[in-house]
């Protein structure tokens, strides 16, 4: 019952992490209505995360994700908007990650906060090398496409999360793997692409 309920907070504190990375205002807007609003009952292990609900959490996560929605959406705004929370989305992710392990063993909790960290980092790198591939091409319906499906992927896992911590547990291990694969390409990827428009630019000026 008790290695249970290790296993549910460790799905807990990677799904939180690796959605973070995608989007970190969302993840924590949600997950704190849902503790404000009770759609959720946070047991003793938990307590922590009912920081979430706080009304001054709510604000600052509604007002910050009501900004990147839009910025999200505009070509190369969103690219900026990424570089900037290349810091703030892992930093975030270790936050929510610790809130969800709670009280643990010094040496453990460092460990959690550099896998968090890194799950956290993950997901944003694929999000930020996807859309830097995006803007590359001339029209900017795709960055609005991807910012909606990153969205939903957020409340889908939110809701997962919430449900079977577990399984989440075993998807978000796989899904930060595949991003760590994804993300490689997609640098080599967009590499490409500087290099064609660099010699494209000398080409010019020659």
């Amino acid at each position: 019952m008790v290695g249970m309920q290790i296993l549910d907070q460790i799905g807990v504190a990677l799904g939180l992490a690796t959605l973070a990375g995608l989007n970190l205002y969302l993840t924590v807007f949600v997950a704190g209505l849902a503790v404000r609003f009770h759609w959720i009952e946070l047991s003793g292990a938990y307590e922590n995360l009912a920081v979430l609900g706080n009304p001054w959490v709510l604000g600052v996560a509604g007002t910050l994700f009501a900004i990147e929605f839009f910025a999200d959406k505009v070509p190369w705004v969103d690219s900026t908007w990424d570089a900037v929370h290349t810091v703030v989305r892992p930093a975030g992710g270790i936050f929510l990650a610790l809130a969800a392990l709670g009280q643990m063993d010094p040496a453990i909790t460092v460990v959690a906060a550099m896998l968090a960290g890194g799950a956290a980092l993950a997901t944003h790198s694929t999000k930020a090398s996807t859309r830097l591939l995006l803007n590359a091409s001339p029209e900017p319906i795709s960055n609005s496409v991807a910012s909606v499906a990153e969205d939903g992927l957020v409340l889908g896992g939110l809701g997962l999360i919430s449900l079977a911590p577990v399984v989440a547990l075993v998807l978000f291990t796989l899904v930060v793997i595949l991003c760590i694969v994804i993300t490689r390409w997609l640098w080599k990827k967009v590499s490409g692409l500087r290099k064609k428009r660099r010699a494209a630019w000398e080409g010019a000026g020659a």
